[in-house]
């Protein structure tokens, strides 16, 4: 058995290897760049190794470097996780040169299933049902025309070399096919630095089901199961589960068994996935199944076959990479339950889903799902890597069971102020189509605006905010409040800086307050038979961070005496409102108290003064006096004091 592993790579599947590997009592190794150097990896390996600057062609994708920590560290072999160098048969044969394990499928297995036109057809020759499409050498404008011609319409033209949704454009008469191919090509010459292309016949109701595999150096393979990966934004994937929605055993078989066969081919050994597209349109049928492609690696969503089938698919990398057979045979493998998995991205999907960027000053784990991160409370979210922060993944009996406990564990994410898709997906999971399994990659786009969440405070927001303000006015620190009746029944918790508020109104009448919300007042009314489940509100600032079905917002007291929030939790002062600044207190550099004046803006035949939400020095200063700004803009930022 391996005992001491490097892993070559970050975030959360590098705290997943190591999570494994200790178990098995393996010393750990981590890798990082210039900005991982306080990552959550780096603090759970056994020993860390500096490997270059923050940009990953730099560091995570220098293999040379890899492999010299490896030697300098003194591990043994080396795991790639997914991404980054985990399919590159040059770094693989690389590491095996260099006297190391390699925790991966041979290099050749890589390269047959490297480039897709050759992995089609290598598919075809073992008797592995493929898409109908055009694999040809001629890539001629006028040959590929006239194959998609006939082809037929609407035809998906790919980068050979493609993945990540890159090269690939959907044509849908012959008269846009041109342009379309010309862009597809620059597309891929620009990504992979090939700009041959095929041809696959496009699935008006396609679902993306795969197929984990594995095998071992002794010529055992097996599948476990399926899983169903068609919620996808823009080809990437958002939500996947474990079994398929409307599979039978019958089809199950099928498919499972193409999988097997399509392993053998390229005499695999490790852990992979082999793809397949089903036309759904009258439901899962072994008929209208073809082959995709394989990833011959991990998968970002291998947990929810860990989930049905009680497997650790890392420890079976590490065992089978070590030499070892397969620790279980095909009919010792069954599927227990339904499993789900949504990844949580650091993106505003209010903003086109842009990605979001900054310090996670709140981020609160969940206990009734299983969480895989690489993240933690006061760790950055930069914009150097992938923008994933978590993968929230839940097992339950049943279908529905699963759905509704992902989706209430969506909904109570609490995270601040790096914003995040929490909310789009409690409403994907809540969504009745969803619930009832009538899902293909289209479904996304289908639903368009209505899994968005929404861009202004709703009412019940606001009612929440307002009720947390008038809690923390009442305790002065948040706490624990019920009101039953009219009384007032709570006792301030251990740990004043959480808050759940669950209330009832039943007397007297309604409840009028004032909130700030994103630099608004706002009005609200509590009435009388108002009904609320729990709220999660956490200081920051002078404000409080109020959690909605996933979306987190900054509350603040109404500022009608002149003062204005503008402050984020990473000490950006942000413009409120559109104004003029009509005095600026500080200058660049100035060391500042928390609560002091910083620059005073009108508005409205108003002053609103904004102060430091912490102790600190003025880093950066962008305002000056008299001119205009516009709402958000960034007028300073206060750097927190050391200590």
């Amino acid at each position: 058995m391996i005992r001491s592993l490097l892993i070559a790579n970050r975030g959360e599947i590098a705290c997943r290897i190591i999570r494994t590997a200790r178990a098995m009592g393996l010393r750990t190794v981590a890798v990082y760049s210039d900005a991982d150097a306080n990552a959550l990896h780096v603090r759970q390996a056994d020993e860390a190794v500096h490997i270059g600057p923050s940009p990953a062609r730099e560091s995570y994708l220098v293999g040379e470097r890899i492999i010299a920590a490896a030697k300098a560290s003194g591990a043994e072999a080396i795991h790639p996780g997914y991404g980054f160098l985990s399919e590159n048969a040059d770094f693989a044969q690389s590491v095996i040169d260099a006297g190391l394990v390699w925790v991966g499928p041979k290099p050749a297995s890589i390269r047959a299933m490297g480039l897709k036109d050759a992995a089609k057809k290598l598919m075809q020759e073992a008797g592995v049902p493929t898409t109908p499409g055009y694999l040809g050498e001629d890539q001629s404008p006028e040959r590929l025309r006239r194959e998609a011609d006939a082809i037929g319409y609407p035809v998906l033209i790919k980068a050979v070399a493609g993945g990540g949704g890159k090269g690939m454009r959907r044509v849908d008469a012959a008269e846009d096919f041109a342009d379309a191919l010309l862009s597809c090509q620059r597309e891929a010459a620009s990504s992979f630095g090939d700009d041959r292309v095929l041809l696959e016949k496009y699935i008006l109701s396609p679902r993306h089901i795969e197929v984990q595999v594995f095998g071992d150096a002794h010529g055992n393979v097996v599948h476990l199961f399926e899983r169903d990966c068609s919620l996808q934004r823009r080809h990437q994937k958002v939500i996947e589960e474990a079994p398929a929605p409307g599979m039978d055993e019958a089809t199950r078989a099928a498919i499972c068994a193409a999988a097997v066969k399509a392993a053998r081919a390229v005499d695999y050994v490790g852990a992979g996935t082999i793809e397949f597209i089903a036309d759904a349109s009258a439901g899962l049928n072994a008929d209208r199944i073809w082959f995709m492609e394989m990833n011959t690696r991990l998968q970002v969503e291998h947990p929810v076959t860990e989930e049905i089938t009680g497997v650790d698919l890392v420890e079976w990398q590490l065992r089978v990479a070590s030499g070892e057979p397969l620790p279980k045979r095909q009919e010792e493998l069954s599927i227990n339950g339904w499993a789900i998995e949504a990844r949580l991205y650091a993106e505003d999907p209010a903003k086109g889903f842009l990605p979001s960027t900054g310090r996670l000053e709140i981020f609160r784990e969940h206990a009734d799902v299983r969480l895989e991160t690489g993240v933690y409370e006061g760790a950055e979210i930069t914009g150097f890597y992938d923008p994933m922060i978590a993968k929230l993944i839940t097992h339950q009996a049943t279908r529905i069971e699963a759905c509704e406990s992902l989706a209430q564990a969506c909904a109570a994410t609490d995270i601040f102020p790096v914003k995040t898709n929490a909310p789009f997906l409690w409403r994907a999971l809540d969504d009745e189509d969803f619930r009832a399994g009538r899902i293909d990659t289209g479904f996304i786009a289908a639903k368009g605006d209505s899994l968005l969440p929404p861009a202004d405070p709703t009412d019940d927001m606001l009612k929440q905010a307002a009720a947390a303000l008038l809690v923390q006015e009442y305790y002065g620190e948040p706490t624990t409040l019920s009101f039953w009746d009219h009384d007032l029944l709570a006792a301030p918790q251990p740990d004043p800086w959480r808050a759940e508020i669950g209330f009832r109104m039943n007397a007297a009448p309604s409840l009028h307050t004032a909130v700030n919300v994103d630099g608004r007042t706002h009005l609200v009314q509590l009435p009388i038979d108002w009904r609320r489940a729990p709220v999660v509100a956490e200081p920051v600032g002078d404000g409080i961070a109020v959690n909605d079905d996933g979306l987190s917002f900054l509350a603040a007291p109404p500022r009608t005496s002149g003062a204005a929030s503008g402050a984020t939790a990473d000490g950006a002062i942000l413009s409120p409102m559109p104004g003029r600044v009509i005095a600026v207190e500080v200058a660049a550099g100035d060391s500042v108290s928390k609560g002091q004046k910083l620059l005073t803006l009108e508005a409205m035949k108003m002053e609103h003064s904004l102060v430091a939400p912490f102790d600190g020095i003025v880093a950066e200063l962008n305002a000056a006096t008299g001119g205009q700004v516009s709402e958000g803009a960034l007028l300073a930022r206060i750097e927190r004091a050391e200590g």
